[in-house]
């Protein structure tokens, strides 16, 4: 589960224009929203800094948080 969407609402962008600010084509990153794909960490790390470039105040751990059902 990740939270690319609701950041991303968050500032009023859509997700083209993500996609665009990383260089991806919008449905890689609704494939991300709907957890049809799963992104590695790089591409985690790329949107991250996406919503970033477009004003987004997050973190890694927001956008993508930590799984609950694994032992720290």
């Amino acid at each position: 589960m990740n939270n690319i969407a609701q950041q991303r609402k968050k500032i009023g962008v859509s997700q083209a224009v993500l996609a665009s600010a990383i260089g991806w084509g919008q449905s890689r990153i609704a494939n991300y929203e709907l957890n049809i794909r799963t992104p590695s960490l790089n591409d985690c790390r790329a949107i991250i800094e996406g919503l970033k470039k477009l004003g987004c105040k997050c973190s890694l751990d927001e956008v993508f948080p930590p799984s609950k059902d694994k032992a720290a």
